[in-house]
Protein backbone atom coordinates (compact mmCIF):
# COMPACT_ATOMS: atom_id res chain seq x y z
CA UNK A 1 0.00 0.00 0.00
CA UNK A 2 1.74 3.27 -0.54
CA UNK A 3 0.31 6.58 -0.98
CA UNK A 4 1.07 9.84 -2.61
CA UNK A 5 -0.09 12.99 -4.54
CA UNK A 6 -1.44 11.95 -7.62
CA UNK A 7 -4.73 11.20 -8.04
CA UNK A 8 -5.95 7.73 -8.90
CA UNK A 9 -9.86 7.49 -9.46
CA UNK A 10 -9.80 4.32 -9.49
CA UNK A 11 -8.83 4.11 -5.79
CA UNK A 12 -9.15 7.28 -4.57
CA UNK A 13 -12.93 7.66 -5.42
CA UNK A 14 -14.17 3.97 -3.77
CA UNK A 15 -11.46 5.66 -0.72
CA UNK A 16 -13.31 8.46 -0.33
CA UNK A 17 -17.22 7.12 -0.32
CA UNK A 18 -16.04 4.07 2.23
CA UNK A 19 -14.05 7.48 4.29
CA UNK A 20 -17.83 9.11 4.02
CA UNK A 21 -20.05 6.31 4.84
CA UNK A 22 -17.64 6.15 8.27
CA UNK A 23 -17.28 9.74 8.85
CA UNK A 24 -21.29 10.87 8.28
CA UNK A 25 -22.81 9.13 11.61
CA UNK A 26 -18.99 10.11 13.72
CA UNK A 27 -19.47 14.17 12.63
CA UNK A 28 -22.76 14.20 14.27
CA UNK A 29 -22.16 11.72 16.96
CA UNK A 30 -19.30 13.85 18.07
CA UNK A 31 -20.83 16.94 17.67
CA UNK A 32 -23.80 15.79 19.71
CA UNK A 33 -21.60 14.40 22.74
CA UNK A 34 -19.68 17.48 22.66
CA UNK A 35 -23.12 19.77 23.02
CA UNK A 36 -23.16 21.42 20.18
CA UNK A 37 -26.01 20.50 17.25
CA UNK A 38 -25.19 17.40 15.06
CA UNK A 39 -24.12 20.13 11.92
CA UNK A 40 -21.44 21.77 13.41
CA UNK A 41 -19.92 18.56 13.25
CA UNK A 42 -21.05 18.00 9.38
CA UNK A 43 -19.19 21.64 9.10
CA UNK A 44 -15.91 20.86 10.28
CA UNK A 45 -16.12 17.02 8.75
CA UNK A 46 -16.38 18.95 5.13
CA UNK A 47 -13.51 22.03 6.07
CA UNK A 48 -11.19 18.96 7.00
CA UNK A 49 -11.69 17.45 3.70
CA UNK A 50 -11.97 20.15 1.59
CA UNK A 51 -9.18 22.40 3.17
CA UNK A 52 -7.03 20.73 5.62
CA UNK A 53 -7.09 17.63 2.86
CA UNK A 54 -5.47 19.40 0.17
CA UNK A 55 -2.67 21.73 2.77
CA UNK A 56 -2.36 18.58 4.79
CA UNK A 57 1.58 17.48 5.61
CA UNK A 58 0.11 13.36 5.89
CA UNK A 59 -1.33 12.30 2.59
CA UNK A 60 -3.32 9.91 3.87
CA UNK A 61 -4.46 11.31 7.14
CA UNK A 62 -7.83 12.34 7.28
CA UNK A 63 -9.39 15.39 9.80
CA UNK A 64 -12.57 16.16 11.42
CA UNK A 65 -13.86 16.20 14.70
CA UNK A 66 -12.60 14.10 17.14
CA UNK A 67 -13.19 11.76 20.12
CA UNK A 68 -10.44 12.54 21.73
CA UNK A 69 -11.84 16.37 21.98
CA UNK A 70 -15.55 15.57 23.10
CA UNK A 71 -14.25 16.15 27.04
CA UNK A 72 -12.39 19.02 26.36
CA UNK A 73 -14.96 20.89 24.15
CA UNK A 74 -18.08 19.99 26.36
CA UNK A 75 -16.55 21.60 29.00
CA UNK A 76 -15.64 24.92 27.14
CA UNK A 77 -18.95 24.79 25.64
CA UNK A 78 -20.10 24.48 29.38
CA UNK A 79 -18.19 27.20 30.73
CA UNK A 80 -17.78 29.60 28.12
CA UNK A 81 -20.75 28.96 25.84
CA UNK A 82 -20.80 28.19 22.29
CA UNK A 83 -19.75 31.93 21.12
CA UNK A 84 -16.68 31.11 23.55
CA UNK A 85 -15.66 27.98 21.87
CA UNK A 86 -15.67 30.30 18.76
CA UNK A 87 -12.53 32.52 20.37
CA UNK A 88 -11.04 29.35 21.50
CA UNK A 89 -10.57 27.42 18.13
CA UNK A 90 -10.02 30.97 16.73
CA UNK A 91 -6.86 31.40 19.48
CA UNK A 92 -5.65 27.38 19.06
CA UNK A 93 -5.55 27.50 15.28
CA UNK A 94 -3.37 30.65 15.38
CA UNK A 95 -1.61 28.66 18.21
CA UNK A 96 -1.08 25.16 15.40
CA UNK A 97 -0.13 28.03 12.72
CA UNK A 98 2.52 29.34 14.67
CA UNK A 99 3.97 25.81 16.34
CA UNK A 100 4.08 24.86 12.50
CA UNK A 101 5.79 27.94 11.31
CA UNK A 102 8.49 27.67 14.24
CA UNK A 103 9.15 23.80 13.30
CA UNK A 104 7.56 22.71 16.59
CA UNK A 105 5.89 19.61 14.85
CA UNK A 106 8.73 16.98 16.42
CA UNK A 107 8.33 18.01 20.06
CA UNK A 108 4.79 16.93 19.82
CA UNK A 109 6.01 13.51 18.63
CA UNK A 110 7.93 13.44 21.82
CA UNK A 111 5.11 12.89 24.49
CA UNK A 112 5.59 10.16 26.40
CA UNK A 113 3.27 7.09 24.84
CA UNK A 114 2.13 6.27 28.48
CA UNK A 115 0.71 10.11 28.94
CA UNK A 116 -1.03 9.56 25.31
CA UNK A 117 -2.63 5.93 25.99
CA UNK A 118 -3.25 7.44 29.62
CA UNK A 119 -5.36 10.53 27.77
CA UNK A 120 -6.95 8.72 25.82
CA UNK A 121 -7.86 5.57 28.03
CA UNK A 122 -8.84 8.42 30.33
CA UNK A 123 -10.97 10.49 27.58
CA UNK A 124 -12.44 6.99 26.43
CA UNK A 125 -14.26 6.53 30.14
CA UNK A 126 -15.39 9.87 30.13
CA UNK A 127 -17.33 9.32 27.04
CA UNK A 128 -18.42 6.03 27.88
CA UNK A 129 -19.80 7.53 31.02
CA UNK A 130 -21.67 10.31 29.74
CA UNK A 131 -23.24 8.24 26.31
CA UNK A 132 -24.64 6.24 28.66
CA UNK A 133 -26.67 8.72 30.07
CA UNK A 134 -27.89 9.84 26.22
CA UNK A 135 -28.16 6.14 25.37
CA UNK A 136 -31.25 6.06 27.91
CA UNK A 137 -32.66 9.27 26.69
CA UNK A 138 -30.93 11.49 29.64
CA UNK A 139 -28.59 14.54 29.44
CA UNK A 140 -25.08 14.01 30.88
CA UNK A 141 -23.43 15.90 33.62
CA UNK A 142 -20.62 18.01 33.06
CA UNK A 143 -17.83 15.82 34.73
CA UNK A 144 -16.85 11.82 34.92
CA UNK A 145 -17.71 11.14 38.37
CA UNK A 146 -21.05 12.65 38.86
CA UNK A 147 -21.49 10.75 35.55
CA UNK A 148 -20.79 7.62 37.19
CA UNK A 149 -22.64 8.48 40.58
CA UNK A 150 -25.59 9.45 38.77
CA UNK A 151 -25.67 6.03 36.12
CA UNK A 152 -27.46 3.65 39.02
CA UNK A 153 -29.93 6.06 39.22
CA UNK A 154 -30.79 6.11 35.39
CA UNK A 155 -30.95 2.67 35.26
CA UNK A 156 -33.41 2.10 37.84
CA UNK A 157 -35.41 4.87 36.00
CA UNK A 158 -35.74 2.97 32.94
CA UNK A 159 -39.48 1.88 32.54
CA UNK A 160 -42.40 1.58 32.36
CA UNK A 161 -41.41 -0.60 29.35
CA UNK A 162 -43.99 1.39 26.79
CA UNK A 163 -42.06 2.43 23.91
CA UNK A 164 -40.97 5.63 24.46
CA UNK A 165 -38.59 7.75 26.95
CA UNK A 166 -35.28 5.76 28.38
CA UNK A 167 -36.90 2.21 27.70
CA UNK A 168 -37.56 2.78 23.75
CA UNK A 169 -34.15 4.73 23.62
CA UNK A 170 -32.16 1.90 25.26
CA UNK A 171 -33.20 -0.83 22.91
CA UNK A 172 -32.88 1.53 20.00
CA UNK A 173 -29.29 2.02 21.03
CA UNK A 174 -28.78 -1.28 21.81
CA UNK A 175 -30.13 -2.53 18.08
CA UNK A 176 -26.87 -0.34 17.24
CA UNK A 177 -24.43 -1.33 18.89
CA UNK A 178 -25.15 -5.43 18.16
CA UNK A 179 -25.73 -4.51 14.66
CA UNK A 180 -22.07 -2.45 14.38
CA UNK A 181 -20.24 -4.80 16.48
CA UNK A 182 -21.81 -8.01 14.87
CA UNK A 183 -21.33 -6.29 11.51
CA UNK A 184 -17.46 -5.85 11.85
CA UNK A 185 -17.42 -9.45 13.13
CA UNK A 186 -19.36 -11.53 10.96
CA UNK A 187 -19.30 -9.12 7.86
CA UNK A 188 -18.60 -11.08 4.40
CA UNK A 189 -15.26 -11.00 2.99
CA UNK A 190 -16.78 -9.21 -0.12
CA UNK A 191 -18.65 -6.34 1.82
CA UNK A 192 -15.84 -5.29 4.13
CA UNK A 193 -15.74 -1.69 2.60
CA UNK A 194 -19.03 -1.40 4.22
CA UNK A 195 -18.36 0.09 7.78
CA UNK A 196 -19.76 -1.24 10.86
CA UNK A 197 -20.87 2.35 12.37
CA UNK A 198 -22.99 2.84 8.92
CA UNK A 199 -24.56 -1.24 9.41
CA UNK A 200 -25.68 0.52 12.93
CA UNK A 201 -27.66 3.40 12.49
CA UNK A 202 -29.44 1.78 9.06
CA UNK A 203 -30.73 -1.09 11.75
CA UNK A 204 -32.24 1.63 13.93
CA UNK A 205 -33.18 3.94 11.75
CA UNK A 206 -35.39 0.93 10.31
CA UNK A 207 -36.47 -0.27 14.05
CA UNK A 208 -37.54 3.33 14.84
CA UNK A 209 -39.60 4.15 11.35
CA UNK A 210 -41.09 0.40 11.29
CA UNK A 211 -41.79 0.36 15.11
CA UNK A 212 -42.74 3.97 15.90
CA UNK A 213 -40.57 4.23 19.11
CA UNK A 214 -41.06 7.85 20.03
CA UNK A 215 -36.87 8.36 20.17
CA UNK A 216 -35.31 11.88 19.93
CA UNK A 217 -34.00 12.24 16.48
CA UNK A 218 -31.24 14.25 15.26
CA UNK A 219 -31.63 17.95 14.02
CA UNK A 220 -29.91 19.05 10.87
CA UNK A 221 -31.61 22.40 9.25
CA UNK A 222 -32.90 22.33 6.06
CA UNK A 223 -30.00 24.22 5.28
CA UNK A 224 -26.62 24.27 6.39
CA UNK A 225 -25.87 27.62 6.00
CA UNK A 226 -28.44 27.99 8.53
CA UNK A 227 -25.91 26.59 11.19
CA UNK A 228 -23.17 28.58 10.74
CA UNK A 229 -22.62 30.83 13.45
CA UNK A 230 -20.19 33.54 11.86
CA UNK A 231 -17.44 35.59 14.23
CA UNK A 232 -19.13 38.44 15.68
CA UNK A 233 -17.23 41.61 16.59
CA UNK A 234 -18.80 41.26 20.20
CA UNK A 235 -16.69 38.08 20.87
CA UNK A 236 -13.36 39.91 20.68
CA UNK A 237 -14.15 41.01 23.85
CA UNK A 238 -13.66 37.55 25.21
CA UNK A 239 -9.87 37.75 24.68
CA UNK A 240 -10.04 39.69 27.49
CA UNK A 241 -10.74 36.34 29.53
CA UNK A 242 -7.83 34.29 30.57
CA UNK A 243 -9.90 31.80 31.22
CA UNK A 244 -10.33 31.57 27.07
CA UNK A 245 -6.44 31.54 26.58
CA UNK A 246 -6.03 28.89 29.26
CA UNK A 247 -8.46 26.80 27.34
CA UNK A 248 -7.59 27.58 23.69
CA UNK A 249 -4.01 26.38 24.36
CA UNK A 250 -4.92 23.18 25.84
CA UNK A 251 -7.45 22.60 22.89
CA UNK A 252 -4.04 23.31 20.76
CA UNK A 253 -1.41 21.57 22.54
CA UNK A 254 -4.05 18.16 22.61
CA UNK A 255 -5.23 18.61 19.37
CA UNK A 256 -1.93 18.75 17.73
CA UNK A 257 -0.83 15.84 19.73
CA UNK A 258 -3.66 13.51 19.15
CA UNK A 259 -3.10 14.95 15.28
CA UNK A 260 0.61 13.83 14.83
CA UNK A 261 0.16 10.63 16.94
CA UNK A 262 -2.23 9.91 14.31
CA UNK A 263 -0.16 10.59 11.78
CA UNK A 264 2.62 8.51 12.66
CA UNK A 265 0.07 5.87 13.03
CA UNK A 266 -1.40 6.09 9.52
CA UNK A 267 2.57 6.34 8.51
CA UNK A 268 3.13 2.42 9.22
CA UNK A 269 0.01 1.48 7.09
CA UNK A 270 1.18 2.50 4.18
CA UNK A 271 5.02 2.63 2.04
CA UNK A 272 4.46 6.10 0.54
CA UNK A 273 5.83 9.21 1.03
CA UNK A 274 6.17 10.13 4.98
CA UNK A 275 3.83 12.94 7.15
CA UNK A 276 5.60 16.41 7.06
CA UNK A 277 4.74 17.13 10.79
CA UNK A 278 5.02 20.87 10.51
CA UNK A 279 2.95 20.96 7.40
CA UNK A 280 0.87 19.11 8.99
CA UNK A 281 0.24 21.45 12.23
CA UNK A 282 0.06 24.78 9.50
CA UNK A 283 -2.65 22.41 7.64
CA UNK A 284 -4.80 21.81 10.88
CA UNK A 285 -4.35 25.22 12.32
CA UNK A 286 -5.58 26.74 9.20
CA UNK A 287 -8.57 24.05 9.27
CA UNK A 288 -8.96 25.27 13.38
CA UNK A 289 -8.82 29.08 12.46
CA UNK A 290 -11.52 28.32 9.52
CA UNK A 291 -13.90 26.08 11.81
CA UNK A 292 -13.87 28.68 14.25
CA UNK A 293 -14.98 31.67 12.25
CA UNK A 294 -17.58 29.30 11.08
CA UNK A 295 -18.76 28.49 15.01
CA UNK A 296 -18.31 24.95 14.16
CA UNK A 297 -15.89 21.63 15.91
CA UNK A 298 -12.74 21.93 16.46
CA UNK A 299 -10.71 19.09 14.12
CA UNK A 300 -7.60 17.08 14.45
CA UNK A 301 -5.93 13.67 12.57
CA UNK A 302 -8.53 10.52 13.02
CA UNK A 303 -7.18 7.49 13.00
CA UNK A 304 -10.50 5.44 12.67
CA UNK A 305 -11.24 7.55 9.28
CA UNK A 306 -7.40 7.33 8.44
CA UNK A 307 -7.33 3.77 8.93
CA UNK A 308 -10.15 3.27 7.07
CA UNK A 309 -8.82 5.34 4.19
CA UNK A 310 -5.73 3.37 3.82
CA UNK A 311 -7.33 -0.07 3.73
CA UNK A 312 -9.99 1.59 1.29
CA UNK A 313 -6.84 1.40 -1.19
CA UNK A 314 -6.53 5.37 -0.72
CA UNK A 315 -3.92 6.70 -3.30
CA UNK A 316 -3.13 10.24 -2.43
CA UNK A 317 -4.56 13.04 -0.54
CA UNK A 318 -7.81 13.68 -2.97
CA UNK A 319 -9.51 10.70 -1.04
CA UNK A 320 -9.94 12.69 2.03
CA UNK A 321 -10.81 15.54 -0.21
CA UNK A 322 -13.59 14.03 -1.89
CA UNK A 323 -14.95 12.83 1.17
CA UNK A 324 -15.52 16.53 2.30
CA UNK A 325 -17.08 17.16 -1.01
CA UNK A 326 -19.64 14.11 -0.66
CA UNK A 327 -20.19 15.12 3.17
CA UNK A 328 -21.27 18.66 1.50
CA UNK A 329 -23.66 17.11 -0.66
CA UNK A 330 -24.96 14.96 1.62
CA UNK A 331 -25.87 17.84 3.53
CA UNK A 332 -26.72 19.88 1.01
CA UNK A 333 -29.33 17.82 -1.04
CA UNK A 334 -30.58 15.49 1.91
CA UNK A 335 -30.77 16.75 5.29
CA UNK A 336 -34.13 14.90 5.50
CA UNK A 337 -32.60 11.65 5.63
CA UNK A 338 -30.20 12.75 8.26
CA UNK A 339 -33.17 13.93 10.53
CA UNK A 340 -33.80 10.14 10.20
CA UNK A 341 -31.35 8.74 12.76
CA UNK A 342 -31.88 8.74 16.82
CA UNK A 343 -29.65 10.33 18.98
CA UNK A 344 -29.29 7.46 20.93
CA UNK A 345 -28.05 5.30 18.05
CA UNK A 346 -25.25 7.95 17.72
CA UNK A 347 -24.71 7.52 21.10
CA UNK A 348 -24.20 3.74 20.66
CA UNK A 349 -21.61 4.25 18.37
CA UNK A 350 -19.47 6.48 20.47
CA UNK A 351 -20.38 4.31 23.76
CA UNK A 352 -18.49 1.44 21.60
CA UNK A 353 -15.59 3.99 20.18
CA UNK A 354 -15.33 5.28 23.86
CA UNK A 355 -14.83 1.92 24.93
CA UNK A 356 -12.50 0.94 22.39
CA UNK A 357 -10.13 4.24 23.18
CA UNK A 358 -9.54 2.80 26.78
CA UNK A 359 -7.65 -0.21 25.29
CA UNK A 360 -5.80 -2.25 28.58
CA UNK A 361 -3.96 -4.00 25.52
CA UNK A 362 -1.66 -0.32 25.56
CA UNK A 363 -1.31 -1.12 28.91
CA UNK A 364 -0.63 -4.47 29.24
CA UNK A 365 2.43 -3.65 26.40
CA UNK A 366 3.89 -0.73 28.83
CA UNK A 367 3.89 -3.07 31.15
CA UNK A 368 5.56 -6.07 30.00
CA UNK A 369 7.73 -3.46 27.47
CA UNK A 370 9.23 -0.73 29.96
CA UNK A 371 8.32 -1.48 33.51
CA UNK A 372 6.09 -0.45 36.03
CA UNK A 373 6.86 3.02 36.64
CA UNK A 374 5.73 4.04 32.88
CA UNK A 375 2.45 1.75 33.45
CA UNK A 376 2.17 3.99 36.38
CA UNK A 377 2.67 7.11 34.42
CA UNK A 378 -0.72 5.70 32.81
CA UNK A 379 -2.96 4.45 35.58
CA UNK A 380 -1.85 8.47 36.75
CA UNK A 381 -3.02 10.02 33.91
CA UNK A 382 -6.10 8.47 33.64
CA UNK A 383 -7.64 8.71 37.14
CA UNK A 384 -6.37 12.41 36.69
CA UNK A 385 -8.39 12.64 33.93
CA UNK A 386 -11.43 11.09 34.70
CA UNK A 387 -11.51 12.02 38.28
CA UNK A 388 -10.27 16.12 37.75
CA UNK A 389 -10.35 17.07 33.69
CA UNK A 390 -8.20 16.50 30.77
CA UNK A 391 -5.93 19.27 31.19
CA UNK A 392 -4.93 18.38 34.53
CA UNK A 393 -4.31 14.92 33.43
CA UNK A 394 -2.53 15.61 31.02
CA UNK A 395 0.07 18.35 32.81
CA UNK A 396 0.53 15.07 35.64
CA UNK A 397 1.62 12.57 33.06
CA UNK A 398 4.14 15.31 31.42
CA UNK A 399 5.76 16.10 34.81
CA UNK A 400 5.69 12.13 35.94
CA UNK A 401 7.71 11.50 32.91
CA UNK A 402 9.96 14.42 33.44
CA UNK A 403 10.62 12.83 36.66
CA UNK A 404 11.10 9.64 35.16
CA UNK A 405 13.98 11.23 33.26
CA UNK A 406 15.50 13.53 35.43
CA UNK A 407 18.13 10.92 37.15
CA UNK A 408 19.15 10.06 33.65
CA UNK A 409 20.17 14.09 33.00
CA UNK A 410 23.25 14.26 34.84
CA UNK A 411 24.41 11.93 32.35
CA UNK A 412 26.33 13.04 28.93
CA UNK A 413 23.34 13.81 26.46
CA UNK A 414 22.69 11.97 23.34
CA UNK A 415 25.32 11.93 20.63
CA UNK A 416 24.66 11.08 17.08
CA UNK A 417 27.29 10.02 14.62
CA UNK A 418 26.82 8.76 10.96
CA UNK A 419 29.22 6.91 8.61
CA UNK A 420 28.08 6.05 5.13
CA UNK A 421 29.78 3.50 2.81
CA UNK A 422 29.43 2.10 -0.77
CA UNK A 423 28.27 -1.27 2.02
CA UNK A 424 25.33 0.85 3.70
CA UNK A 425 25.01 3.67 6.46
CA UNK A 426 26.04 3.07 10.69
CA UNK A 427 24.80 5.15 12.80
CA UNK A 428 26.54 5.16 16.27
CA UNK A 429 24.71 6.46 19.33
CA UNK A 430 25.71 7.43 22.88
CA UNK A 431 24.81 9.11 25.79
CA UNK A 432 20.91 9.22 26.96
CA UNK A 433 18.61 9.22 24.82
CA UNK A 434 15.53 10.42 26.10
CA UNK A 435 11.90 11.84 24.83
CA UNK A 436 13.86 15.34 25.24
CA UNK A 437 16.38 14.34 22.81
CA UNK A 438 13.58 12.64 19.76
CA UNK A 439 13.07 15.82 17.85
CA UNK A 440 16.64 15.33 17.39
CA UNK A 441 16.88 11.45 16.98
CA UNK A 442 14.18 11.81 14.07
CA UNK A 443 15.52 14.12 12.00
CA UNK A 444 18.88 12.03 12.04
CA UNK A 445 16.68 8.96 11.09
CA UNK A 446 14.66 10.48 8.75
CA UNK A 447 17.85 11.63 6.89
CA UNK A 448 19.19 8.12 6.36
CA UNK A 449 19.44 6.81 3.04
CA UNK A 450 16.76 5.30 1.51
CA UNK A 451 18.64 2.68 -0.51
CA UNK A 452 21.18 0.30 1.24
CA UNK A 453 20.99 -1.73 4.46
CA UNK A 454 21.38 0.19 7.59
CA UNK A 455 23.11 -0.65 11.00
CA UNK A 456 22.61 1.54 14.31
CA UNK A 457 24.75 0.71 16.63
CA UNK A 458 24.26 1.39 20.72
CA UNK A 459 27.25 0.31 22.65
CA UNK A 460 27.38 3.87 24.23
CA UNK A 461 24.12 4.12 25.12
CA UNK A 462 23.81 4.16 28.96
CA UNK A 463 20.09 4.80 28.67
CA UNK A 464 17.01 4.48 26.11
CA UNK A 465 14.07 6.03 27.65
CA UNK A 466 10.64 4.20 26.33
CA UNK A 467 9.94 7.10 23.70
CA UNK A 468 13.28 6.52 21.95
CA UNK A 469 12.87 2.82 21.73
CA UNK A 470 9.43 3.37 20.25
CA UNK A 471 10.65 5.99 17.82
CA UNK A 472 13.45 3.56 16.50
CA UNK A 473 11.37 0.03 16.60
CA UNK A 474 9.20 2.41 14.33
CA UNK A 475 11.34 3.56 12.22
CA UNK A 476 12.95 0.03 11.59
CA UNK A 477 9.49 -1.84 11.12
CA UNK A 478 8.58 1.20 8.08
CA UNK A 479 12.41 0.40 6.31
CA UNK A 480 11.36 -3.74 6.41
CA UNK A 481 8.64 -3.14 4.91
CA UNK A 482 9.89 -1.42 2.33
CA UNK A 483 12.38 -4.50 2.14
CA UNK A 484 15.21 -2.42 3.61
CA UNK A 485 17.54 -4.07 5.90
CA UNK A 486 18.20 -2.86 9.47
CA UNK A 487 19.77 -4.21 12.49
CA UNK A 488 20.13 -2.31 16.13
CA UNK A 489 23.13 -3.66 17.60
CA UNK A 490 24.44 -2.96 21.40
CA UNK A 491 23.19 -1.85 24.68
CA UNK A 492 19.83 -1.10 25.35
CA UNK A 493 18.83 -0.92 21.56
CA UNK A 494 18.70 -4.76 21.83
CA UNK A 495 15.61 -4.53 23.54
CA UNK A 496 14.10 -2.44 20.78
CA UNK A 497 12.77 -5.62 18.70
CA UNK A 498 10.50 -6.44 21.70
CA UNK A 499 9.36 -3.15 21.93
CA UNK A 500 6.57 -1.40 19.71
CA UNK A 501 4.78 1.76 19.35
CA UNK A 502 0.35 1.93 19.49
CA UNK A 503 -0.08 5.19 19.19
CA UNK A 504 -2.91 6.26 17.83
Amino acid sequence: MSGGNRFLPARDVPASIVVFLVALPLCMGIAMASGMPAASGLVTGIVGGLLVGVLAGSPLQVSGPAAGLVVLVYEIVQRQGVAGLAVVLLIAGAFQVAAGLLRFGGWFRAISPAVVHGMMAGIGILIVLSQAHVLMDGTPAAGGIANLLALPGAIVGIGPLDGTGADAALVVGAVTILGMIGWERFRPRRLWVVPGPLVGIVAAVVLTEWSGLAVRHVEVPAALADSLRLVSPEQVGLLADPAIWASALALGFIASAETLLSAAAVDRMHDGPRTRYDRELLAQGAGNLVCGALGALPMTGVIVRSSANVQAGAASRWSAVLHGLWLLVCVALAPWLLQLIPTAALAGILLVLGWRLVSLRHVRALLARHGPITAAIWGATVVAVVAVDLLTGVLLGLALALVEVVPHLRRPALRIREHRTAEGTAIHLAGTATFLHLPRLARALETVPADGPVKVRGRGLRFLDHTCADLLEDWRQQRRARGRQVELQGGPLVRCGETGSGHG
